[in-house]
């Protein structure tokens, strides 16, 4: 008999896989997950929308036939997309609706592929784990850049924007737009400017990651890095989500955007992949679509989705600033106020590997080894276990 499979080496799970399944595995009743990345409120529940539910609601009373939906997603939908990254449709640019972001990353990966491959592919250090995984995956050489200064909390950009110039030209750089995960660590405007100067003069490819629009400084303030490289003229990549900013996790709801040099060549990409996706999956799904297609362009829903991310951005800040500002109490020769300027779900805590391995002994409070924290799952009810697990590990 064949025997095609039994050769096959194991493949370790990833350290966010891993740890949520020991998490899954841990007895302790008083066991705190701040390693995966969803946004829980302050009851510690994943909320559903208002604004979503109420679009579900008139969705589903449509009672509309189980279609196929196009290739691209509707137009609608891929309209409003463009609307939240540039502010209005971009007419260079072309939007498919995806598998969530991280198949829009794929989607645009396999176009990239197709167009350059033997292009090689900077990613930020660190970055979400699933990056390198992905662009090695659809058959490229990945390469990393500096980014995260841990003396600070914040960013190296002196070593980020020496290996950018260092990139050989046509290089894939990826980038985050905003809320950088893990680290919680932003570009200035100013930086983000010499970033897309950067990019123009030396012919890189810029794909920007766009998950967490809204949970940094606002809907608009978050788009600053993709209109920046609209206003410059490049060609560039956006993958976007609405995982998060609409607490859809399981619908997997995305986009990848193509900006091009021109409405001619945006066609052409757009049929270009439109191809590929046919030979993958075929046909997005079509309910969490729906739902922020309607949300989006239903202007008292689109109101009431605005309020309710300001919420959850708001909570989140006050979070960090608990977090920080209680540890930088307890502990005054560690440094813990970078916390607060970080943005997004994510934290770069400075816990280290010792002391994140201790908590998850200790206490059944689970962080990375890196000491990334998920801000987004803490509230009034757990943020007391947190802070003493961390400060337990702190003193040995």
């Amino acid at each position: 008999m064949t025997q095609l499979f039994s050769g096959i080496p194991a493949a370790p799970l990833d350290p966010i896989m891993a740890l949520n399944d020991a998490f899954a595995a841990d007895a302790r009743p008083g066991k705190l997950n701040l390693v995966v990345g969803v946004y829980s409120d302050g009851a510690g529940k994943v909320p559903r929308l208002r604004a979503v539910q109420q679009a579900e609601a008139a969705w589903l009373g449509k009672a509309l036939p189980k279609t196929y939906r196009p290739i691209e997603g509707t137009k609608p939908y891929r309209d409003a997309v463009q609307a939240l990254l540039f502010g209005a449709p971009l007419p260079r640019a072309t939007t498919l609706q995806a598998l969530g972001g991280t198949g829009a990353l794929r989607v645009g990966a396999e176009v990239l592929k197709a167009l350059r491959p033997d292009a090689a592919v900077a990613v930020s250090t660190p970055s979400w784990e699933n990056h390198k995984a992905l662009f090695a995956q659809a058959g490229f050489a990945v390469v990393d850049y500096p980014y995260f200064d841990a003396a600070t909390g914040g960013v190296d950009f002196a070593g980020m924007a020496a290996a950018l110039e260092a990139l050989p030209e046509g290089s894939v750089v990826v980038l985050h737009g905003c809320c950088h995960n893990p680290t919680g660590a932003d570009l200035s405007p100013e930086q983000w400017r010499s970033v897309v100067a950067l990019c123009g003069r030396r012919g890189l490819v810029p794909f920007l990651d766009v998950a967490y629009q809204g949970f940094g400084a606002g809907l608009e303030e978050d788009a600053l890095a993709v209109r920046l490289f609209a206003e410059s003229g490049q060609e560039f990549l956006v993958a976007s989500s609405f995982s998060k900013s609409f607490s859809l996790y399981g619908e997997r709801v995305g986009a990848i955007t193509f900006a091009a040099g021109s409405e001619g060549d945006a066609a052409k990409v757009h049929a270009l992949a439109k191809r590929l996706v046919r030979v993958n999956y075929s046909n997005p799904p079509t309910h969490g679509a729906a739902l922020v297609e309607t949300v989006l362009t239903t202007p008292a829903l689109r109101a009431e989705w605005e309020a309710e991310l300001g919420e959850m951005r708001q909570r989140i800040q006050q979070m960090r600033v608990r977090m920080a500002d209680s540890l930088q109490q307890r502990h005054p020769g560690r440094g813990f106020d970078a916390i607060k300027r970080q943005r997004g779900m994510f934290s770069y805590s400075g816990i280290t590997p010792a002391e994140a391995q201790a908590m998850r002994a200790r206490h059944g409070v689970y962080a990375l080894d890196t000491g990334r924290i998920c801000v987004a799952a803490l509230n009034e009810g757990n943020i007391g276990t947190a802070l003493d697990a961390v400060s337990a590990a702190l003193e040995g």
